[in-house]
């Protein structure tokens, strides 16, 4: 039974249907795992670089453009030998071809020292832990270590997060430890301070209309205090970051103001820390501030603590109860001569292959790495002159 015409072009126009969504299919997939694949590689990477004592560098996607091309082709041949009834050959195929370009753009110059050489401000912090990360985690990776400070401001000292000063990094683990057994626990406040701020005034006569409206605008609001001319102006304020074993909302008004002005004196990449007596884990007090780091000390703490300063097991305070997880290492990458079988993540560099170890806190850290990379990198659309790499 020979085909018919119909029949040969339907069949040709359903197998090209049928390779044109899978291929496209897989080609977005396979560029997103590409592009996750590449950044999770440089942070890696650039934390070899440091480890040698050269200079990090970074390097984004900017865009990727594809042209698709599927191609049908359908052939109907046919032999007329003399002896023989005639002879026909049918032939059907479909192809498809892809040709994708990509631009990718260094970040260097202003943006670099903005989003790469600039610590890191408390709202990055706060982010993080609200959005379930062990704060613990958070502090070993974001903080260079603990300013402690007296209740009206002084310096008293500086607890700082690094293995080579073995006191200090034994206390700051522990003090990082406690936190975590607060929170685990829901004994930990870690958010914005608000509060009200209020101005009286004695007026010549009532706001009018147009000013209620104006200043409800401006996210003030007037309030009648008594008599027939004293008013006060009022507007919510949202303040500075602060990590509480109290809910600061139980504080009255005028408290709340006055732990946001305390707060607001420090630095932007500072998070005030108020472990309070009387309240649960008091018996470990802490009036300070955690000291944030930027991205490129964050590798730089992770290189060297691949042989040049190795962190070291430390135990919890008698204070803290019990902790679930407390690894030896803050993210620990491994440096090989040969690519270890269980990496999950790795890159080669001068000779050494870099990986990831392959734990559930090796992973998640790495993750918080990652969304921390995500949150400094800038709008690569005003960086620099792309390159374009096509296939």
């Amino acid at each position: 039974m020979r085909p018919s015409l119909p029949l040969m072009l339907a069949s040709a126009i359903a197998l090209a249907g049928c390779i044109g969504p899978i291929a496209l299919h897989q080609a977005v997939l396979g560029y997103d795992e590409t592009i996750s694949r590449l950044e999770s590689e440089m942070l890696i990477l650039n934390i070899a670089r440091a480890h040698h004592n050269l200079p990090d560098h970074f390097t984004v996607t900017s865009a990727i453009a594809a042209t698709f091309d599927y191609r049908t082709s359908v052939a109907f041949t046919g032999e007329f030998p003399e002896n023989a009834g005639d002879i026909f050959s049918f032939t059907l195929g479909a192809s498809a071809a892809e040709n994708p370009t990509l631009s990718i753009v260094p970040v260097q110059g202003e943006e670099f020292t903005k989003r790469i050489l600039t610590p890191m401000a408390e709202s990055r912090f706060e982010f993080l832990v609200l959005q379930g990360a062990p704060i613990n985690m958070v502090m070993r990776l974001m903080a260079d270590g603990i300013e402690v400070q007296t209740r009206d401001g002084r310096f008293e000292r500086f607890i700082l997060n690094r293995p080579a000063a073995s006191e200090e990094y034994r206390e700051f683990r522990q003090r990082a430890l406690h936190l975590a057994w607060l929170n685990a626990n829901r004994n930990l406040f870690v958010g914005t301070i608000a509060f009200e701020e209020a101005v009286r005034a004695k007026l010549a006569a009532p706001p009018s209309a147009s000013e209620l409206i104006d200043a409800l605008e401006k996210g003030y609001r007037w309030r009648w205090q008594g008599g027939e001319t004293e008013y006060e102006l009022t507007r919510a304020v949202t303040g500075r970051v602060a990590v509480t074993n109290y809910d600061p909302r139980l504080l009255s008004n005028a408290e709340r103001q006055a732990l946001s002005t305390r707060a607001a004196v420090n630095p932007a990449n500072f998070v005030l820390v108020d472990i309070s007596p009387g309240h649960p884990g008091g018996d470990f007090p802490l009036f300070g501030a955690i000291k944030l780091r930027s991205l490129n000390v964050i590798l730089g703490f992770l290189a060297a603590g691949i042989s040049r300063s190795p962190e070291f097991n430390v135990a919890k305070d008698r204070r803290t109860g019990a902790i679930a997880r407390n690894p030896r290492r803050t993210l620990a990458i491994r440096e090989t001569d040969t690519p270890p079988s269980d990496a999950v993540l790795r890159t080669s560099y001068m000779g050494k292959t870099y990986s990831v170890a392959n734990t559930s806190w090796d992973r998640e850290a790495f993750t918080l790495l990652s969304r921390l990379f995500q949150m400094t990198v800038t709008d690569v659309s005003k960086v620099g002159v792309p390159i374009t790499i096509s296939k």
